[in-house]
């Protein structure tokens, strides 16, 4: 018997081909954040101040991507460097009063997308869809040992 995995991927493939949604209403190439400012603010904001080094761990990136990655949206004013709260020796990035503005109004134009694309979805199956790619999420972020917090 042969597994619907082959589907699956194929799907994926779809699924990320389309990036972080550009309907009406979402992601557009006019967005404010780019993906890797709007995944870094994300994680930051779900954990807490971090290190490069968390940072690393976290992502599975090396350091200088990151420290490219924080850079620029350090100038932006997405982040600011902080000492440790927990008094370490590592200053961590936490996110600015903008950072949390741009990334809330990006999270809702993205939702505002899901809305449209899923208009004719009644709401048990968005659940069932949430429920489902939480769950192929956890098993990717199980695999790789690098689990992501979730609110």
């Amino acid at each position: 018997m042969v597994r619907p995995t082959h589907e699956v991927e194929y799907e994926q493939m779809l699924l990320s081909r389309h990036g972080l949604l550009h309907y009406k209403g979402g992601r557009t190439k006019d967005s404010v954040l780019e993906r890797s400012a709007y995944i870094l603010l994300s994680r930051i904001r779900v954990q807490g101040p971090m290190s490069i080094g968390e940072l690393s761990d976290a992502f599975g990136l090396d350091a200088s991507t990151l420290n490219r990655q924080t850079a620029a949206a350090m100038r932006a004013g997405l982040v600011e460097r902080i000492p440790d709260p927990e008094g370490g020796m590592a200053r961590k990035f936490r996110i600015t009063d903008e950072g949390t503005r741009l990334l809330d109004e990006e999270r809702m134009g993205l939702i505002r997308s899901l809305d449209n694309v899923m208009a004719q979805w009644p709401d048990e199956d968005i659940a069932a869809f949430a429920a489902y790619l939480r769950r192929f999420n956890t098993d990717i972020e199980r695999l790789g040992g690098r689990p992501w917090p979730r609110p």
